[in-house]
């Protein structure tokens, strides 16, 4: 009996390994059947400028602001009136830490303080970037 029923093992395997092929290809097909369905459109792709207004395109003085080693504000000078009541957002980055901070511009222009959220240790080469949002 025993001799029987090693042979029935392999006989099991054998089919089960053909119902696992013809399920595969089967799967196969649908998948081929739904791709060759697909139409394909000749649609367009476009662009567009928009031309963004701005209150300046002058230079700013920046002057950060330590303590203890750390970046913990930045200065903004030289922001014309044309600038005032914007949003001024300014993010510093050493490499390993970006603090960041906002501000609104004094309706006059002028210069803005802004106190930066996290404070970035002073190294070699720090990124400083600023943003005007508004008026």
């Amino acid at each position: 009996m025993s001799g029987s029923l090693r042979l029935a093992v392999p006989a099991v395997l054998r089919i089960s390994a053909f119902v696992m092929t013809g399920v595969a290809l089967l799967a196969m097909t649908a998948v081929l059947a739904a791709a060759a369905s697909l139409v394909a459109g000749s649609g367009s792709l476009g662009a567009g400028a928009a031309t963004t207004p701005r209150c300046t395109t002058a230079g700013h003085s920046v002057l950060h602001n330590l303590s203890a080693g750390t970046i913990v504000s930045v200065a903004v000078g030289r922001l014309p009136a044309s600038c005032g009541n914007a949003t001024l957002e300014v993010t510093v980055n050493n490499g390993l830490v970006s603090a960041s901070g906002s501000s609104v511009v004094p309706a006059g222009g002028g210069s803005v303080t802004v106190t930066l959220v996290g404070a970035p240790a002073v190294v070699g080469a720090v990124q400083t970037d600023l943003i005007l949002i508004g008026p």
